[in-house]
């Protein structure tokens, strides 16, 4: 009896260790991206640990960002800019704004 229950509690760890590393090791889908718009004039590079930073020509500004599901919430210097994520993968942010659509650069 005592085999079969450590047989089972290693097997039910193991099973939890895996997916912790899968799910840990993946990061956010948006992580080690850089995604461009409005003509190539803006570039936004997602960092690790939901920093990113938003750069208009030689000006670049430190921001946080956060992913829940296809919605992407940008914050940088106090303003909030809320994406959608479509199915080929481009962000769609407000419509008419300075950070409307950006595409991911290859």
């Amino acid at each position: 009896m005592k085999n079969r229950c450590n047989s089972s509690c290693s097997l039910a760890l193991g099973t939890v260790l895996i997916w912790g590393v899968l799910l840990t090791g993946c990061g956010g889908k948006l992580e080690g991206s850089t995604y461009t718009g409005n003509g190539g004039v803006v570039q936004v590079e997602f960092k690790s640990g939901g920093k990113a930073y938003v750069s208009t020509g030689p000006v670049s500004t430190p921001c946080t960002y956060t992913e829940e599901g296809k919605t992407v919430t940008l914050v940088c210097e106090g303003d909030k800019t809320v994406f959608t994520m479509d199915d080929d993968g481009a962000l769609n942010g407000p419509q008419g704004g300075f950070l409307g659509r950006l595409t991911k650069k290859k």
